[in-house]
């Protein structure tokens, strides 16, 4: 018998973080959540149509980073829930609105009719409406005791910043006015999508840290990644815009060639377009280090973003 006692064992292999498991896990916590956000009520037209968009699908990736982002701070989901919904109401008031013809004129959205084409364009302005007082009500009622009164005034700040004039509305206006240019420099393309699309994100992530009582250097370290993984996240939708069909975007594949807008790849073309997105989320990664292990769920989201095909 060959004596063993002294054979040195290799270590199995660290697990490695499941992100499919665990997006499709916080994918159903949401959902379940926004479904019992919105009871069809009297007037029922307009409970259905908030519904339609709302509960139509996606990815979630705004209300789930909200949720990792509290819980590798030490907050729970409970605490962060009603936040996550609110910025996923946001979210979709942003797009049932710019669906409208009198914004980017969309038919399709995740892959069904969009809110107007269904409900008609005016509730599907109201919807819209809907959505985003809902959001803010939903901080102010759900957000459970056990965070301070004065943490929601904060993130209640925040949610707003992202979305008004100093954020997707600013970023918006600026996008309606650069159509058709091909004049638009990379500054100005950078302050659209820095409000349009990173300033949402980044909000979604820092209000995840606020709910869970994150230091200052710690906010800033969180925006700092939001900011990264927002820019990250727009250049691969520019990159999807031209690669991708219809069926797999859920919505109008090429809108930005037929609108004639200015995008990252039309300055720098696909491969170097993919390849700023890397780096920026490479960048967005460094300032999770210091979270260690806790960051994993942050860290494998930041690298889905460059990966994704929808």
């Amino acid at each position: 018998m060959v004596a063993t006692d002294n054979v040195q064992k290799t270590p199995p292999e660290e697990a490695t973080f499941n992100l499919a498991a665990y997006l499709k896990e916080r994918q159903k916590l949401c959902d379940n959540a926004l479904d019992r956000s919105i009871p069809v009520i009297y007037p029922e037209k307009i409970y259905e149509a908030m519904r339609y968009s709302l509960l139509a699908g996606g990815k979630r990736v705004r209300p789930i980073l909200c949720l990792a982002t509290c819980e590798m701070m030490g907050g729970t989901i409970e605490m962060a829930m009603p936040t996550a919904c609110a910025v996923e109401m946001i979210h979709t008031m942003s797009l049932i609105h710019d669906d409208l013809p009198a914004m980017d004129n969309d038919d399709y959205r995740r892959g069904k009719l969009t809110n107007h084409k269904v409900y008609g364009e005016d509730v599907a302005i109201l919807a819209g409406d809907g959505l985003l007082a809902l959001a803010f009500e939903s901080v102010a009622i759900q957000t459970p005791q056990s965070v301070k009164r004065e943490v929601v005034l904060q993130v209640i700040a925040r949610l707003g910043r992202a979305l008004g004039a100093g954020g997707l509305v600013g970023g918006q206006i600026v996008d309606l006015e650069s159509e058709g240019k091909s004049d638009i420099s990379l500054e100005t393309l950078n302050f659209i999508h820095k409000h349009k699309t990173a300033a949402l994100l980044e909000a979604c992530v820092v209000c995840g840290g606020l709910i869970a009582n994150t230091s200052p250097e710690d906010v800033q370290r969180l925006t700092r990644y939001a900011q990264n993984i927002g820019l990250a996240f727009q250049i691969i939708d520019d990159i999807l815009d031209i690669t991708s069909t219809q069926e797999q975007l859920g919505k109008t594949a090429g809108k930005d060639q037929k609108a004639q807008k200015v995008t990252y790849p039309s300055l720098w073309g696909l491969e170097e377009s993919r390849s700023k997105a890397q780096e920026l989320v490479k960048a967005a990664c460094v300032e999770l280090e210091p979270f260690g292990d806790r960051a994993k769920p942050l860290q494998a989201i930041a690298h889905f973003i460059t990966s994704r095909n929808n």
